[in-house]
Parts: structure tokens; C-alpha cells; sequence
């Protein structure tokens, strides 16, 4: 008995943190319809916060909870609401996901800015004392003794803690007409307004609570865990667990399942050692309770209509793909000619990230489903092609349908699942596939974490040059490029379209949609497989540490950032993924200081994640205007420089058209003046001259 409490008490305290950090969640989601991916990064950022004002500034410990309570965290709130998530709840659920996932990266580089690790201060430590340090009976323990099993300060405040956040939102939501107002702020905003109702000062007062919620959760934990960047951003996603148990609207089932997961999850720490099974998923408990939790939830209703903001990229024609192709593939045979080692697995790598975000394309962009895994089947078809120990076309082929293989087993149980579900239980797949399968001394890359692989040969060639080999990498990626440009161009590429804009409409008109859905997850997966495969040949090793799940968010991010309906995205995508890690060990001189190009680097993301709100192409289709805009100037001064002739009645007859050449609006053009007769005049969009 004195071990099952011994036990009990760690999973009151965990479950206590969780339950905290859920009920921030659960309100904002409840009040804006956004969940907030960057929850447990605000709360790492707030209790640096709250370390700098004691540690640094030397502040009182009450004044300063204060103030990062009651002060900074509610503004930091309202802001962001004012500025960020104002109507987000409206948006495509890959593009709200989206922009909650580039505040997460942009924290975190902000809180490497601005407290690196190897800024050493002898007065202040990077450690924040636990609240409330007693000892009993004098004898050094810290706490009270209970049954043999002491209980600290920190502890019981946590708990407590819990329980007044949850009955204090409770009676908030439920019992007074603010929260009412909270409530139909998202319900029905403009019935609100009738009764005189303001819809956004209720979702800012929701977001300043929800921010106070993630620095309390923060400041309670940064004593256990430590003024660690990941350590305590990545913590609160087993909050994201305790949520779903509450469906992400009752409070008092996310207290309830945030208490069992943190009383369950210490009890099996406790006890694994005893069992070899328990011992083996014991770092995916979590997850795995989260993945059921969500294949178990309600399915989603169809949506009616086409989805906010979603304007596919325009698509190019066949000789215009062909060009662009070998193009690309010219640039990439000089490149790899003349530049070293270093460079050209820079290359590569980009090559691998482009790959796996060209299948994030074609999910993603092209069928509007959201997906946190894609590197997760990537180590899959790394492994694949390693235990095989074929490096032929035959062991990349087996790769890539084996990562397809599980990336239809993984969309099976979530067939009716759409947005945010989906997301989630795609995420939870990728935690345990890096927690239990990747670890794995049989099923994964071996006790040392990493197995060593041969580069591929096609026809008896090897490619033993690491330019060769890159080149070929380059290849691939123009292929799978042009392959899913052609598919979007056909009648598969029309139904992901017409599947993602109205899967209602689709239903109506008799189309099933779930067995395509296993289809398009798939050949997703086999595509991030096959990118795997040939990154694993590329560095000669591979192992766990290449496809840990934090990584897929970033993926994610940047592919949408560049562009998640266009390859051109995805090849941007690549290459600023690439460049990451190459940035953060680059510094600049700014005003005397050294500034660190990969925090920054992580801050503009966030910024154009942001901005990916208002345009969800992305980055390229920016690109894809200037280059319109390019080709109507050149074809204008064309025009204008030939010769013009005219006829007895002074109507210029060069034969000319008014410069469109596939009738869309994009293609319009402004013309000069001509030098003799009438003057083209400008082209209007049914194609007709405008007058004088």
C-alpha cells in the first residue's frame, strides 16, 4: 500500500499540471474555435519570464507571480487575439493548426534569443527554487510525511491549484453572463451582437485567461522540470490528451482525465520495471491513450461549402513543367560539379525535405487533410530500406510500399476523422512510433540508435559519388514533382479538390470517399518513405534521431509558410528547412551583440506562418504573381517595339492580339501606346480595348 501511494502522489501532482494546462486550452478552443498548438511554448516563455524578474532582477517572488499572472500573460493574450487569432476560428483547420504552429517555433527562437544556454551568469542561475520548501520534523526531508511517501509544497499547491481552475472556469462558463457571452461569442457572434453583445472582447478576455492558465502551468513546473526549451514546451502535450477526454468543451471531464492519465502514467513508471510489455510502452502511455481517445470521438459532420480561403495555386502546363524541370536539374549537375562535401549534403537534405513535403502537396494541400507524421514514415521507409539490405531500385521500391503499407493501416481507424482530430491522432501516431517502434531493439534502428547504409545502385551503378548521388536525389524530386502535377491536372486531382472544398456535395453525388482516403494516405506516405530511403543512402547512417515527431512540425510549418498547394512551396519549403539548422550556428554583429541567425531565423517563420492566415498558398504565390507581372511587362514592350501597320482608314493592323493568351484574367496585359494609328489601348478582362 505504502508503494501504490508512493506512486499515487507524483500522479496527482502531474495530473494536476495537465489538468491546468487542458483547461486553457479547452477555453480558448470553446470560446474561438482555435486550438492552440503554442499552449505549452507560452507557458515555457512565461516562466522565463517569471525566472528573469526573481533570479535576475532580483523582484519578490509573490510581486513578481503578479505580474507574470495578472499582467504580462493577459496582455501578451489580448494581443494576440487582437492581432493574430481574430477570425482564425473561420479559417481552414490546417491553416489555424498552422499559425499556432508557427507562434510554437517562433517562441522557442525566441526564448534561444534572448536567454541562450551559453550566456553564463554566476548571479543567476538558470534554476527556479520549488514554491513553498518545508522540511518535516527537521530530519531533511522536504514536505509531510504520509504513509511513509512525503508530500511537498509544490505539490499540494499544484493540486490545489487544479482544482480552483477548474471549479473557478466552470462556474465562469456556466453560472455568470460573461461567460455566457464567452460561449456565444463563437456560437452565433452576430445574435451577440443583437443583444448588445461584443463577440471579440469575449474572446479576448478568453485568451488573456488561457495565457495566465499556460504561465501557471509554466512557473509550476519549470522547478521539476528546468528552464529547458523543449523539456517544458513538449510536457503540455500530454495535456493535449486530457483535452480530448473533455471533447474540448466540458471542464469537468478534462479535470477528471487529466487527473487519470497523470495518476495512470506514474503508476506504470512505478510498476514497468516488473513487466517487459509495460516497460516497452511505458514512454508512449500518453500517446497512445490519446490516439484511442480520439478514434473513439464522435464523427465529425461534413462540411457544406467550399473551405475559406483555399484558392488552389495556379497549375502549369505540360511544357512549362518540362522546362522548369530541366532547368532545375541543370542548375543542380553545375552545382554538384563544383561544390564540396558539405554543400552537397545540404543539397541533399533539402532534396530529401522537398520530397517529403511534395507528399504533404498532395494530402495536405491538394486534399485538405492535415497530417503530423509524414518524417515518421519517412523513418519508416529509412528503416524499411536498411533492415533490407538491398540498396537497389528492388529495396527502394519495398521501402516505399511498406511506409504506404502503414500509412493506410494509420488512416483505416481514422477514416471519419477531419481537421483537428485528425491532426491530433496523427501527431499521437508519430510519438509512438519515435517513443516504442524507432527504439526498438528488433523492430528498430538497434540499441545503438543507428544502422549504417549502402548508397543505391541502379542497373550494377553505384552511386558511390556523393555529387552523383546527390544529383540523383534531384532527379527523384523532379519526378515526384511533375508526377504530382500531372495528377493534379487529371480527374484524381479534380475529385481531391472537389473532396476537399465540399466533401457534402461529393457525398451527394455518390462518391466514396472513405476507401479514396486510405488511397491518397498512402501514396502520401510512400512518397515521405521514399525520401527516407534515399536520405538514409545519402548520409551512409540512420537512425532515430532523424525522424523524431517535434521535426513534422516544422514541416509542416515551412510547407505551408512557402506554399502547400504548389511543388515550387515545396522546394522553397525544403531549402528553408534545410537551412535551419545551417543558420543557427551562424552569428551577425548587430549593435555591438552577437545575434544568432537560427533564432531569428524561427521568428520570421512564425511571422510568415502568420501571415499564411490571410493567404494559405503561401510565400510562392507571391512569386507566382511578380513572375505574371514580369511577363506582362516583357510581352508589353514587345508589343510596343514592333513595327505597326496601318490601313487606308488608320486602324493598326499588325495582326496582333490583345495579349492574352489562355483567356484567364491572369494573363492580362497593359499595353504601350503604338507609334502610328490608333492606339492598342488597355485590355480590359472580357478582352476588348478600353476606349481613348
Amino acid at each position: 500500500m505504502d508503494t501504490f501511494i508512493a506512486f499515487l502522489i507524483p500522479g496527482l501532482f502531474t495530473g494536476a499540471a495537465y489538468a491546468i494546462a487542458a483547461s486553457g486550452l479547452v477555453l480558448t478552443y470553446t470560446t474561438t474555435r482555435v486550438f492552440n498548438i503554442a499552449h505549452g511554448a507560452f507557458g515555457m516563455v512565461l516562466s522565463f519570464v517569471f525566472w528573469d524578474l526573481t533570479i535576475r532582477q532580483g523582484l519578490n517572488v509573490v510581486l513578481s507571480l503578479f505580474l507574470v499572472l495578472f499582467v504580462i500573460a493577459p496582455l501578451i493574450g489580448f494581443i494576440m487575439q487582437r492581432l493574430i487569432t481574430r477570425g482564425l476560428g473561420n479559417a481552414p483547420v490546417g491553416v489555424s493548426l498552422v499559425v499556432t504552429v508557427g507562434m510554437f517555433v517562433g517562441l522557442i527562437g525566441f526564448a534561444q534569443q534572448y536567454w541562450p544556454e551559453d550566456r553564463i551568469e554566476p548571479e543567476a542561475p538558470r534554476f527556479v527554487p520549488p514554491f513553498w520548501l518545508t522540511f518535516a520534523d527537521g530530519d531533511g526531508v522536504p514536505g509531510w510525511q504520509v504513509a511513509g511517501t512525503s508530500i511537498t509544497g509544490l505539490q499540494l499547491i499544484t493540486i490545489l491549484s487544479s482544482i480552483v481552475v477548474a471549479v473557478g472556469l466552470y462556474l465562469l462558463l456556466n453560472k455568470t453572463r460573461i461567460g455566457t457571452a464567452m460561449r456565444a461569442s463563437v456560437d452565433n457572434p452576430e445574435l451577440l451582437r443583437l443583444f448588445g453583445g461584443k463577440p471579440d472582447n469575449a474572446a479576448a478576455l478568453a485568451w488573456m485567461i488561457g495565457m495566465s492558465l499556460a504561465a501557471l502551468t509554466g512557473i509550476l513546473l519549470v522547478s521539476v522540470v528546468g528552464l529547458d526549451y523543449f523539456g517544458l514546451t513538449l510536457l503540455v502535450v500530454n495535456a493535449y490528451a486530457a483535452a480530448m477526454v473533455g471533447r474540448l468543451k466540458s471542464l469537468p471531464m478534462t479535470f477528471a482525465g487529466a487527473m487519470g492519465i497523470g495518476v495512470f502514467e506514474s503508476l506504470a513508471i512505478g510498476y514497468s520495471t516488473d513487466s517487459p510489455l509495460l516497460s516497452t510502452v511505458r514512454p508512449a502511455i500518453v500517446p497512445i491513450f490519446l490516439f484511442a481517445v480520439i478514434v473513439l470521438a464522435p464523427q465529425a459532420q461534413l462540411r457544406i461549402g467550399q473551405v475559406k480561403g483555399m484558392v488552389s495555386a495556379p497549375v502549369p502546363s505540360i511544357p512549362r513543367m518540362g522546362i522548369a524541370g530541366a532547368a532545375t536539374l541543370l542548375v543542380a549537375a553545375l552545382f554538384v560539379t563544383t561544390a564540396s562535401d558539405v554543400r552537397l549534403l545540404q543539397l541533399g537534405t533539402a532534396a530529401t525535405y522537398a520530397i517529403v513535403m511534395l507528399s504533404l502537396v498532395l494530402l495536405t494541400g491538394y486534399g485538405g487533410h492535415v497530417s503530423l507524421a509524414q518524417l515518421s514514415f519517412a523513418g519508416v521507409g529509412a528503416l524499411t530500406y536498411a533492415k533490407l539490405d538491398e540498396p537497389n531500385l528492388s529495396g527502394l521500391v519495398m521501402a516505399t510500399l511498406v511506409a504506404a503499407g502503414v500509412g493506410a493501416l494509420v488512416a483505416l481507424p481514422v477514416l471519419r476523422l477531419t481537421g483537428l482530430y485528425l491532426a491530433l491522432a496523427t501527431l499521437a501516431f508519430a510519438v509512438i512510433m519515435e517513443k516504442v517502434v524507432f527504439k526498438s531493439p528488433d523492430l528498430g534502428f538497434g540499441s545503438g540508435g543507428a544502422v549504417e547504409v549502402e548508397r543505391l545502385s541502379i542497373l550494377g551503378y553505384r552511386f558511390e559519388s556523393t555529387g552523383a548521388y546527390v544529383f540523383l536525389m534531384v532527379a527523384f524530386m523532379v519526378a515526384i514533382g511533375m508526377g504530382v502535377l500531372v495528377v493534379r491536372r487529371g480527374v484524381v486531382g479534380r475529385m481531391l479538390i472537389a473532396m476537399r472544398d465540399s466533401p457534402a456535395a461529393c457525398g451527394t453525388l455518390g462518391l466514396d470517399m472513405r476507401w479514396f482516403r486510405v488511397g491518397l494516405f498512402a501514396s502520401s506516405a510512400g512518397i515521405a518513405g521514399l525520401a527516407g530511403a534515399l536520405v538514409a543512402g545519402l548520409r551512409r547512417l540512420t537512425g532515430e534521431a532523424d525522424f523524431i515527431f517535434f521535426n513534422s512540425l516544422p514541416l509542416l510549418l515551412l510547407a505551408v509558410v512557402f506554399g502547400i498547394t504548389s511543388v515550387t512551396g515545396a522546394v522553397l519549403g525544403g531549402v528553408g528547412l534545410m537551412l535551419l539548422p545551417v543558420l543557427q550556428a551562424e552569428t551577425v554583429n548587430v549593435l555591438g551583440s552577437d545575434v544568432k541567425l537560427g533564432g531569428l531565423m524561427f521568428m520570421v517563420i512564425g511571422i510568415g506562418a502568420v501571415l499564411a492566415a490571410r493567404d494559405p498558398n503561401g510565400l510562392s504565390n507571391y512569386l507566382f504573381r511578380f513572375g505574371r507581372f514580369l511577363e506582362r511587362r516583357l510581352r508589353a514592350r514587345i508589343v510596343a517595339g514592333l513595327p505597326q501597320l496601318t490601313t487606308p482608314d488608320g486602324l493598326a493592323a499588325d495582326g496582333l492580339t490583345d495579349g492574352r493568351t489562355d483567356g484567364g484574367a491572369d494573363e492580362t496585359a497593359v499595353h504601350e501606346p503604338a507609334p502610328t494609328g490608333v492606339p492598342l489601348g488597355k485590355v480590359v478582362s472580357d478582352g476588348a480595348p478600353a476606349r481613348g
